[in-house]
């Protein structure tokens, strides 16, 4: 059988089948005559029909000058992080240097510029840590550099001297605390429980274990008989202690001998025990002693006293407030507060005992705890 070719209709040059944005309208544009116009096209010819069809869509961006303009915008971005990073830091050492030739912390004249060996008998109670403190600004400066000054914007204003000890502005003349004010910290006589409740629960839960430890340890205190061993010398007429933490050390043989009121204190989550400013221990008053007005180092720590022997005619007055102890409950005290201590019972009422701890304020934040334990490290 025989098969008649017909021949192929001629086609019409250049069809184009796509036209590009350029100036020229037809510039990029693909023509059949391009693709092949005798459409003798196989499968292996599909990979490379495609790349002519779409190459022209995509645009030429001069990649070398666009990689040059981020690397510029980059460089002037890290440059100017870096000069606010400069004043910054050029600012905070100029102010704590002025804070530092001020006098330190107390920021008045007549201080001494070295730290002082904290004396036990600052306010009667359990030691009071560091008296006088010259090295703040330069403690505070090192520990910037090791760390951060991220958060340290009360620990700064401390350190320069501003609203403390010397009475000035958001000061209240019933508290003076003598060594280091803290700005911006709630300031109230007595601290609510619940601001320190799960130490709080813990010393309650475990005021029969720290009884027994008081009466492994005590004496007559009638004063006729040599000193026990561990028990300080006379504070004030009438008032003793007894200290397993003094000024952030713990003493060895005194919390041997009371093991049970020492795993107490391991317990605590906010207790200051790597700071001068902590102590810890039994404190003793006798019936018609008395210890005056006075106020503790700090506002940036809160008094915990659990009651454990309390006779009638007892008192504590802070900040003009009267409260009394009770036994196996915690009084939260803010010490930087005048306070007074009395014992106005009988001697056959016999002495009262306190079980105290210094615990941190609650609203002193994490990291200032880290700057001020630093600052304020006890003596190697």
């Amino acid at each position: 059988m025989k098969v008649e070719r017909r021949p192929l209709k001629q086609r019409e040059p250049r069809v184009e089948m796509w036209k590009g944005n350029s100036p020229g309208g037809n510039q990029g544009a693909v023509t059949e005559e391009e693709l092949g116009a005798q459409g003798n096209w196989g499968q292996e010819d599909v990979p490379g029909l495609l790349a002519m069809v779409y190459l022209p869509i995509m645009p030429t961006w001069p990649l070398p000058l666009a990689s040059s303009a981020f690397t510029l915008l980059l460089g002037a971005l890290t440059s100017l992080f870096l000069w606010y990073c400069y004043r910054l830091g050029s600012q905070d050492m100029r102010a704590l240097g002025a804070g530092s030739q001020a006098g330190g912390v107390s920021g008045g004249p007549g201080r001494c510029s070295e730290f002082v060996k904290p004396s036990p008998g600052g306010s009667g109670e359990p030691g009071e840590g560091p008296r006088t403190e010259g090295l703040v600004g330069r403690r505070l400066r090192a520990y910037a550099r090791r760390y951060s000054w991220a958060g340290m914007g009360r620990v700064r204003r401390a350190a320069q001297g501003g609203p403390g000890p010397g009475g000035g502005p958001g000061v209240l003349g019933i508290q003076r605390p003598d060594l280091l004010f803290l700005p911006d910290l709630p300031s109230a006589p007595f601290v609510p429980r619940d601001a320190q409740r799960h130490d709080v629960e813990l010393l309650e839960s475990s005021f029969s274990a720290i009884l027994r430890d008081f009466g492994a340890v005590s004496w007559d205190f009638s004063g006729t008989t040599p000193l026990p061993r561990g028990w300080s010398p006379l504070l004030a007429p009438g008032c003793y202690q007894l200290l397993l933490y003094q000024a952030g050390r713990c003493q060895p043989n005194n919390c041997r001998r009371c093991p049970r009121a020492y795993r107490a204190l391991r317990g605590l989550r906010s207790f200051m025990s790597a700071n001068t400013f902590g102590n810890a221990g039994f404190s003793v008053l006798l019936p018609g002693a008395r210890l005056e007005g006075r106020c503790g180092p700090t506002n940036a720590r809160v008094r915990c006293h659990l009651g454990l022997k309390i006779p009638p005619g007892c008192e504590l007055v802070v900040g003009g407030e009267p409260q009394c102890w009770a036994e196996g409950h915690c009084l939260l005290v803010d010490d930087s507060f005048l306070h007074t201590v009395a014992h106005n019972g009988s001697p056959e009422d016999g002495p009262r005992v306190v079980f105290i701890v210094d615990l941190w304020h609650p609203n002193v934040a994490g990291a200032e705890r880290q700057a001020l334990d630093f600052v304020f490290a006890p003596d190697p």
